[in-house]
Formats: structure tokens, C-alpha cells, sequence
């Protein structure tokens, strides 16, 4: 077996994802700070509260991906600006409603095998850092 250097130009890595029953990858968003408004108590309905999201998402490589064709990657930019545009634009009652929506956003492109939201609600209780509400997508396709 050859071994190839890692400044190599040409170097081919389509093997990773040819040679795999399944190959994939993960991207994860960490601690992305918001404001937006959520929460039923009066006060919760007219300000913004903090909010902080961890997103990580697991997805289908496709050899074109491995020869830096930007076309075939999942933009985790685009993903990330659809979620700061959605929950900055909206208000929420509970915490699910939000998790639930923004989880949507992450796993809406094709290639997502597995996705899973984590949103804080800092200063949500007094003696506590935060309140935290977790949800996960699996796409059951793939493993049908």
C-alpha cells in the first residue's frame, strides 16, 4: 500500500467514500447565541430572551465531496443563517415548539442521515444555569 503525503497535489481520496459501505460526516454548530422571543408569561411576550443552540448534523459523503467539489458538500452556512433568520424572526410559546422547528431547518437537506438540536433557555429557572430541550431526526429511509 502506498502512502501519500497530505501536501500531495493530486492526491485522490475517493477511496474513503468508494470503499465504505457507508461513509459520513459530522458537523456540529456550537453554542450559537440568539434573542428571540419565547415563553407565555406577559413579560416573555414582549422581550427577547437569550437562547443558545448546538446543532450537530450527520450526513452521506459523496466521493465528489472528498475531491473538494463545493457543489455536492452540505453548506452548514446556509443552514446556520436559515436558522439565525428563523428564530430571530419568530416567537414561540414552549421551548418544544422551537426545538422542533429549528430541527427541521437542520435536516431538510437530502443528504442528512441524522440530526440533533440542543437549545438552552438561560436564566429560564433561578437556580439554574439554564433550561436545556434536546430533539434528534433519524432518517429512517437509510436504514430501511
Amino acid at each position: 500500500m502506498k502512502l501519500h503525503s497530505v501536501l500531495e497535489k493530486d492526491r485522490d481520496t475517493t477511496h474513503l467514500a468508494e470503499n465504505a459501505e457507508w461513509s459520513a460526516a459530522s458537523i456540529q454548530v456550537k453554542n450559537l447565541r440568539l434573542r428571540t422571543l419565547i415563553g407565555f408569561n406577559p413579560e416573555e411576550k414582549i422581550k427577547r430572551q437569550d437562547v443558545i443552540i448546538n446543532i450537530e448534523i450527520d450526513y452521506r459523503l459523496s466521493p465528489a465531496v472528498l475531491n473538494d467539489d463545493v457543489s455536492e458538500a452540505l453548506n452548514y452556512r446556509s443552514i446556520t443563517k436559515s436558522v439565525i433568520e428563523f428564530v430571530e424572526n419568530s416567537s414561540f410559546l414552549l421551548l418544544e415548539k422551537l426545538v422542533s422547528e429549528t430541527l427541521g431547518i437542520c435536516s431538510a437537506h437530502p443528504s442528512v442521515e441524522r440530526a440533533r438540536v440542543t437549545i438552552d433557555k438561560p436564566h429560564a429557572l433561578r437556580f439554574a444555569d439554564s433550561v436545556s430541550l434536546s430533539m434528534s431526526y433519524l432518517n429512517t429511509k437509510s436504514y430501511s
